[in-house]
C-alpha cells in the first residue's frame, strides 16, 4: 500500500512512517522538516500542510494526518486546517482510498491543555466524522486521540521532576505511551480494520476516566 504520512519527521508520525515501513508499504513523508528516514521505500518532501500549493503530486492509498503543534499562534491552521487541507488534496474524490487516521488528543474529549489546542483538536472529532460519510463506503477515517506520549514536544513536563510526578497521580498506568505504541493504534485503524469508521479512539492510559469515588466506608 502506498501511505502519506504528515509530521514525519519527529514523534509520533516518524514512529508510524517507521511501522509501515516494516510492514513492506511505500511511504510518503510530508514535513516541514528536513527527513530523518532512510528507507528505500520512503520518499520524504519538505512542505507545509498550511499551504496547501506546496503539496506534491501523490496517489495513495492510506492518509495519516500528523502534523500538529502545541501552544503556538498556529494551533488552528496546522492542527484543523492543516487536516482539512491535506484530506481535501489527497483523500476526498481518491477511488483507492482505504483509510484515513487523524491523530487528535485526548484535550478533544476533557479540553485540557491549552484553549486553543483544545478547540483545534475538538474540531478534528468533528472533521473526522465528516470524511467518514463522505469516504464511504470504499474507505474508512477514525482519529486516534493520544493522552500523554514521551515526544520532544512534551520534554517541559518529562524533564521536570515535580510536574512529572503530579501527572503521574492522574495516570493510572503510571506511565505515558511510547510513540510506537500510538503507531501500533494507527496501523490497526488503517490496516486490520475494515468496519469501523467514524471514531474517535481515546489512547490515554485511563486518565481521562481517572475518579475517585465518594461513599460512606461500612
Amino acid at each position: 500500500m502506498r501511505v502519506l504520512i504528515t509530521g514525519s519527521s519527529r514523534g509520533i508520525g516518524r514512529a508510524c512512517a517507521e511501522l509501515f515501513l516494516a510492514h513492506g508499504m511505500e511511504v510518503y513523508g510530508l514535513d516541514i522538516l528536513p527527513a530523518s528516514i532512510e528507507h528505500p521505500l520512503y520518499t520524504h518532501f519538505e512542505a507545509d500542510v498550511r499551504q496547501p500549493e506546496s503539496f506534491p503530486e501523490l496517489d495513495i492509498e492510506i492518509l495519516v494526518n500528523n502534523a500538529g503543534v502545541q501552544n503556538s499562534e498556529d494551533d488552528i491552521e496546522v492542527n484543523l486546517r492543516g487536516v482539512i487541507n491535506v484530506t481535501e488534496r489527497y483523500a476526498i474524490g481518491n477511488p483507492d482510498l482505504k483509510a484515513v487516521v487523524n491523530i487528535g488528543s485526548a484535550s478533544a474529549h476533557t479540553g485540557s491543555e491549552f484553549p486553543v489546542y483544545a478547540a483545534s483538536k475538538g474540531g478534528l472529532i468533528a472533521y473526522t466524522k465528516n470524511v467518514a460519510g463522505r469516504v464511504a463506503p470504499h474507505a474508512t477515517c477514525n482519529s486516534i486521540d493520544p493522552g500523554g506520549v514521551r515526544t520532544e514536544l512534551n520534554s517541559p513536563v518529562m524533564d521536570d521532576p515535580l510536574l512529572w510526578n503530579e501527572i503521574m497521580k492522574l495516570t493510572p498506568l503510571k506511565r505515558w505511551a511510547e510513540p510506537s505504541e500510538i503507531a501500533e493504534w494507527v496501523y490497526f485503524v488503517a490496516v486490520v480494520n475494515r468496519f469501523m469508521t467514524g471514531q474517535n479512539l481515546l489512547i490515554d492510559g485511563g486518565e481521562a476516566g481517572a475518579s475517585n469515588f465518594i461513599w460512606p466506608e461500612n
